[in-house]
């Protein structure tokens, strides 16, 4: 089989390393694809644009391809999924349509609201004064988030009644995030330890994955702005196994009703980000798509071929495939550009990748997040640059084996959260 990966980060690179190691694969396309991707067994990277629909397709018909699967949030949210199987190629990911649960912040409150999932308060506004009387009104903590798409950097958990207006004015008012701020949804800030719940969904049936725990501000103890992840791991100790029924019961399945009820079938991944608090679990925010970091921790540990699901939710035939996770822990340590989520410079040679894979083996993989190729060595070319994964019998080596690994890489300015685990790890002991 010829599969089509379409993205360029960390999450397609893990997606292509994975679905290398089925059996049934032969070729792995990856448009456009990264450094990382271009030295992965099977994979080959194409010049394509992950936005550029028609380029996309007439690839994927010249090229025969058997599956398309689509990564990152922009594409599905922009039909790609939609324009494949009008052209008669089998896509994995939701339809347009489905993934306005990621598009539109507004989208997913008001459904989660009127179908009683849980999840926090929000008012949504897109006049500026309204939304600052609002803040004013409610005090703080609060949350702010831009409803569009902004590279998961367009919340704002604000401490004090200042920050949350700084941010209205930065979101609103400065358009820092483009026409996705033109309207911005206000959350109540709930209180309790955050965790991550993804699904393989068909339409109907639910197959929930590996619990994650992402890191998403930039300093360690949780200090600083919000990023799109600088870390995370699994399992998930603190939590019992009940939690993802829990979720499965009570968010996921009434979610994937409510939009079927709407006319929506969706299928694909779907992404449940969860506050656990002292009322149980409520919904922090859905994306339509495998999330980025929390793929380079969950797919190294499925133990079902990858394909054989792909298929099965495409045909809608889930309930036949069981899908098994092996024991082992892992860690992902984010290396992070120099002023990361704010500026940063690029093309900062990267060095130490090769004496990582000879060694460490098949206890770390580095996946490639933001990089690019000059003059034959590899360079820093994003934020988020190298997703760093350890694996292990249990988190304490997984985590060791994550950071010996990232000791041996070395760019100008690098900089990583020394703490990712550590919740967890304590908690056990």
């Amino acid at each position: 089989m010829r599969i089509l990966v379409v993205g360029r980060g960390g999450r397609e690179h893990t997606l292509a390393w994975k679905l290398a190691q089925s059996s049934e694969i032969t070729n792995v396309y990856v448009a456009p694809g990264n450094p990382g991707i271009a030295r992965t067994a099977k994979c080959e990277c194409v010049d394509i644009d992950e936005l550029n629909m028609e380029e996309l397709v007439t690839f994927a018909i010249q090229k025969t391809i058997d599956l398309v699967v689509v990564g990152p949030e922009a594409p599905l949210s922009a039909g790609l999924v939609d324009e494949m199987i009008g052209a008669g190629i089998p896509a994995f990911g939701p339809s347009k349509e489905a993934a306005q649960i990621e598009a539109s912040k507004e989208f997913a409150k008001k459904l989660m609201v009127e179908n009683n999932i849980p999840t926090a308060a929000y008012a949504s506004f897109t006049d500026l004064e309204s939304a600052k009387e609002y803040v004013k009104q409610q005090g703080a903590p609060i949350v702010v988030k831009a409803d569009g798409l902004a590279a998961g950097k367009g919340v704002v958990v604000a401490m004090t009644e200042a920050e949350a207006l700084d941010a209205l004015d930065q979101i609103m008012g400065d358009s820092i995030f483009g026409t996705a701020g033109s309207r911005v949804v206000i959350e109540q800030f709930l209180e309790g330890e955050e965790v991550t719940i993804m699904a393989f969904v068909d339409g109907k049936t639910i197959k929930p994955m590996a619990m994650a725990q992402d890191h998403k501000p930039v300093f360690d103890n949780d200090e600083g702005p919000n990023t799109g992840g600088m870390g995370t791991y699994s399992p998930v100790p603190q939590f019992a196994e009940s939690l993802t029924d829990e979720v499965v019961k009570t968010i996921i399945q009434p979610t994937v009703e409510a939009l079927q009820k709407q006319g929506i079938t969706y299928k694909g991944v779907l992404y449940a980000g969860l506050m656990v608090t002292k009322d149980g679990p409520k919904v922090i925010e859905f994306n339509a798509r495998f999330g980025d970091p929390e793929t380079q921790v969950i797919l190294p540990r499925l133990e079902t071929d990858i394909m054989t699901i792909f298929n099965a939710v495409i045909q809608g035939k889930l309930e036949y495939v069981d899908v098994e996770w092996s024991n082992d822990a892992t860690v992902c340590i984010v290396m992070a550009s120099e002023g990361y989520p704010g500026n940063y410079d690029k093309g900062r040679p990267i060095r130490g990748l090769e004496g990582v894979a000879e060694e460490f083996g098949n206890n770390v993989a580095v996946f490639h997040a933001g990089t690019n190729e000059k003059d034959g060595q590899i360079v820093t070319n994003g934020g988020r640059v190298l997703g760093v994964m350890g694996r292990g019998i249990d988190l304490l080596q997984a985590r060791d084996n994550a950071y010996q690994a990232v000791s041996k890489i070395e760019f100008a300015g690098a900089h990583y959260r020394t703490d990712i685990g550590l919740k967890a790890i304590k908690n056990v002991q």
